[in-house]
Order: C-alpha cells, then structure tokens, then sequence
C-alpha cells in the first residue's frame, strides 16, 4: 500500500531514524512524503522501536488501530510520533495476522499510549500483551464483548443488544460510583476523587458516554470525502474549524493538492478568530469558577464582537462551513478587511484592560497560584498538548513546529511558563489572545491576491475522484486547547479509515497528577484549567478514605449560580 521503499535523503535526521528502525529493528517503509514517513516494523520489535523513539524526543501523538482484513488478513495499529523539534513525523505500523491479533504494549516507555491502545482494543478488538491493566474505554460496559465497531463487517447504524456485565472501572476495594459530574462545562463523564479530610489522594475517570461513532459514519457509504468536513466540524462545537481544516488538510494531502494562498490565508484568519472566541470564554469561565461573576460577564461581554466577525466572514457565529477539498467557499474583500481591523483594535484594547485586573485580582492568584500543578517531566511523559503543556514549560505548537497554511507568513511568539500550575496556564491562555490578534492583523496586511479554490477542484471532475484510494496523510492544527490530529487513509471515494484525536484526549490522563495532593475546593478550577470538552449534570459523588465515608455534593445553586465544591 502506497509507494514501497521510498523517503527523502534530503532530510538527514529523518534519514538517519529511517536507517536506524530498518537495519537496526527489521523495519521496512511503505509510503513517505516531505513531513511524513511510515515503516512497518515487526511486533516483537515495537517496544524497542518506541523506547528509541521517545528517547531521541519524540512525543506520542496518538496511535490508529485499523482492520485491514479485506486488504491483507491482518489488523494494524499505527503509532504517530511527532519529532517537533525536527517537524516530521514517524508512524509506526505493526501487522497482527486475523487469528492471532494482538500486539505489545508500549505503555510502560510511553505512557501517553495508555488510552489510545485501549481504544484499539475496545474498537478493533486488538488484544495488548504486556499490560498491567486492561480495561474497556470506550464501549459501555454493557456492550458485547465479541462486537468491535470498526471492524468493517459491523454496519455504521448497528445496534447491538444490551448484556448485563459488571462494571470493569472501579476503584480498588471501593466500587462507589461517581457523576457524570463537572462543576463547569458540558458533557457528561465521571471523576471519582479519594480524599483524605479535604485533600486529594487519587482520582479515577470514565468518561466516552457521548460517543457518536463519528469516525465510523465517515468510513460509511453515506459519506464522500467533500462531506467529511461538514461532518469532522461537528466534533466540537468551539473549535468546529480546526478539525473541518484538519479534516480537509489530510485529504489534500493525500490528493496532492494545495489551495490557493489566499484561501490558507483565509483559513488562517478564522483558525486565529476561533481560538481568541475560546481562550475568551475559557478565561470568562475561570472567572466565573473562581466566584468572580463580574470577570465572566465582562469576559464575554468582550468575546461578542469576535463572533459577530466570525459570522460577517463565513455566514454564521458557529459551524461556517467554510471549508471544501481544495479551497474556500467565502471570500474577504475590502469592507470586511476593514470591519476585522476595527473590531480587532477594540477587542485588544479592552481586554487588555479587562486581563490586567482579572490576573491582579488577589483572590484569583491566591486559587490558581500552586494549585493543579504538572510538572514538566509529567507533561512529557504523558504528552500533552497545547497552554497546558507550555505552561508546564514544554515548547509545543504546531503552528511553529510544522508550520502550515498561512502561519510562515505572521510573526508570533509563543507564551512558555514552567511553573506548570493553574496561574500558568491562565497567563498562557491570556497572552495568546494578543498574538492571534497579532497574526490576523498581519495576514489582512498581507492577504494575496487571486482565487479561493483549486482549479481541479472546480473542475466537472468530483472531488473524490482526485483522491485515489491505497495514499496515507496526517494532518496537525494546533487548536485553542492543543494539537488536533486527524489520521487518514483514502479508500474508495471516502476514507477507508479515519482517526481523529482531539487536544482534550491527550490532556485528561494529566488530570491524575494535577488533582492529587491538592486541596479539594481548588478541583473545579484544576479539571476546568485543561479546557476539556465535557457536560456535566449536577452533582458528584466524594469519598473520604480516612472515614470510608461518601456523600454527594451540590454542584450548582441554583442554575447558574455559583459552583460550591
């Protein structure tokens, strides 16, 4: 599958980790491009290869099981890592033969492998040697321990009958649930926190109870690949566009295709307006969590004009549906130039105002100042992404570290603390306002000329003719709450699979080092400083280990009062 043999000798360190898994663990390459190259190395080999990976700097970014049966009789189980420092990245594809599907584990040398391989197991069913801890994921603990939804066998609308199954995530000699339970944000999951008196000692999460088989419908016959966009904007309701962008950057990728440069400045400008409309309203949510209504009221106060901007430049405040293979569908011309200009001074000048009182604030800096602190080797070792691992003092951006669509183009720095606590992580979210205020000023100054969509994407060819099936691509964006990825391989005239990771699936497993140790009050801001992507009911379920006592706590007063934890 794809083009055998092949990597660029111009890239010497890609050169040389391509040498190295080859001769050194049985390796071959089966498909590379500039940024990317794939080797398939054996399986017995893949501990090895991971350990040599993450010790010459790689982060895990994700990995992708897929069932491959139909093409070879095998499973795969693709692991991507991410040489940031260098911009490249290295997958890893190990083969397991349909009646002996398993691979080894690589968890214990790179931690940040613990749920994607889960998620393997539980969706392909792909079993893990040398794990300590197997548990389901994903599916419910009610689903069919012989159905795996990505085989290609099972139908994107089935829906299999319930069995009765005793619930797998308990924590040890406890097995008191909690949740679904988050003070701030909106989407059910369950956070068990163990306190001893007022102070953290363990935490243990279950969360996937909104999982909407996305990547499944996308593989589906319903589907073509200039729908899939439409589809990936609806994975997130904040940051809908990076993964329509993500989404539309791997297929293109795979279709050899470049958009015009004033439509990647197009997409540049609104990838920059997002992100300012989320730190907005993560910054007026911290505020509210803090007790400070009058800080998330003038928050978002600020935050309106940038969604009435989104609205002028793509038609709508939310889910634009800006993007097609090969181009955009709207164009900025000078009035709207203008507009954006005008606006931006006035958001920039008040915020300004309204961040240099919110961060002076004393009450504030005494909750977030020490509080949910991870530590810079914990970030790495658990890979995660965006403010929270630059306030964590690791240099993680991909707009820097593998620049793409306009970004070459804008000057901009990118915010790193190291004290790695919730102060930090507010001071990242705060300064890289201005910067993406810096950056689509500067892409207006500089907006090219000539069209928004690629000739052959206008022609009467279809669109999912220009991808020809049997090509791999990664795409990366660095999105307000980190790096999304979207893994593609082409198929006919849709993916043949599709793997998405959101920023907010790398950064979760953070939440155990961070709560641990600290005071149970500060909780609420700990969880809600990683800007996750939840809902939440009202209540929680607390366990005190000194007492062996549980009681259930009232999360809201009233509806939108303020959180008492």
């Amino acid at each position: 599958m794809g083009e055998q043999g092949r990597y660029l000798p111009e890239c010497p360190e890609m050169s040389e980790v391509v040498r190295k898994l080859t001769e050194e663990y049985g390796g071959h390459v089966i498909f590379s491009r500039e940024s990317e190259v794939y080797i398939e190395v054996p399986r017995h080999e893949l501990k090895d290869v991971a350990k040599y990976l993450y010790s010459s700097g790689a982060f895990l970014k994700t990995c992708a099981a897929v069932d491959e049966r139909p093409l070879n009789r095998s499973f795969a189980l693709y692991h991507i890592f991410g040489m940031d420092s260098k911009g490249y990245d290295v997958i890893v594809k190990v083969s397991a033969p349909e009646d002996d599907a398993w691979v080894p584990s690589t968890v214990d040398v790179v931690p940040a492998a613990d749920w994607c391989e889960l998620e393997a197991r539980d969706m392909v069913g792909i079993e893990l040697k040398g794990r300590r801890l197997v548990r389901r994921l994903v599916l419910p603990e009610d689903w069919p321990e012989d159905i795996h939804p990505l085989r290609k066998e099972v139908p994107h609308d089935f829906r299999p009958p319930s069995v009765k199954a005793e619930s797998e995530f308990r924590p040890p000699e406890r097995g008191i649930p909690i949740g679904p339970y988050h003070p701030v944000l909106h989407e059910p999951e369950y956070f068990e926190l163990l306190v001893e008196g007022e102070t953290v000692v363990d935490v243990y999460y279950r969360g996937f109870h909104v999982h909407r088989g996305i990547e499944k419908l996308g593989e589906s016959p319903r589907f073509t690949y200039q729908k899939i966009p439409f589809l990936a904007e609806r994975i997130c309701g904040i940051c809908g566009f990076v993964h329509s962008t993500c989404a539309i950057m791997a297929m293109e990728k795979a279709a050899g295709i470049r958009p015009p440069e004033r439509a990647e400045f197009i997409r540049t400008i609104v990838l920059e307006l997002e992100r300012i409309h989320s730190h907005l309203l993560w910054v007026g949510v911290a505020a509210h969590v803090l007790g400070y209504d009058a800080g998330f009221m003038h928050t978002w106060r600020v935050r309106e004009p940038v969604m009435i901007l989104s609205e002028l430049i793509t038609g709508s405040r939310k889910t634009y549906g800006l993007n097609l293979v090969g181009g955009v569908r709207r164009d900025i011309d000078k009035d709207k130039m203008e507009k954006i200009m005008k606006t931006l001074d006035r958001v920039e000048k008040e915020f300004k105002e309204l961040a240099n009182l919110l961060v002076s604030v004393p009450q504030i800096r005494r909750r977030a100042q020490g509080t949910g602190v991870l530590t810079r080797s914990e970030a790495r070792a658990l890979s995660v992404v965006g403010p929270v691992a630059r306030a964590s003092g690791l240099y993680r951006d991909v707009r820097k570290d593998y620049p793409y669509l306009a970004y070459k183009e804008a000057s901009f720095k990118v915010p790193l603390y190291t004290e790695g606590d919730n102060l930090a992580r507010v001071l990242v979210r705060v300064e890289e306002v201005f910067e993406s205020i810096s950056i689509i000023k500067q892409l207006l100054d500089k907006l090219p000329g000539g069209p928004i969509m690629h000739e052959k994407c206008s022609a009467i060819i279809p669109v999912d003719e220009l991808i020809p099936p049997g090509k791999y691509a990664v795409a990366a964006i660095e999105a307000p709450r980190g790096e999304d990825v979207h893994f593609l391989m082409t198929g006919e005239g849709r993916p043949y699979r599709w793997r998405v990771r959101a920023p907010t699936y790398q950064n979760i497993p953070a939440l155990r080092p961070m709560l641990r140790g600290d005071p149970l009050a500060d909780a609420p801001l700990t969880i809600a400083s990683i800007d996750p992507c939840f809902s939440c009911t009202d209540r929680a379920l607390v366990i005190d280990v000194r007492t062996g006592r549980a009681r259930t706590i009232k999360l809201w007063d009233g509806g939108v009062g303020t959180c008492r934890l």
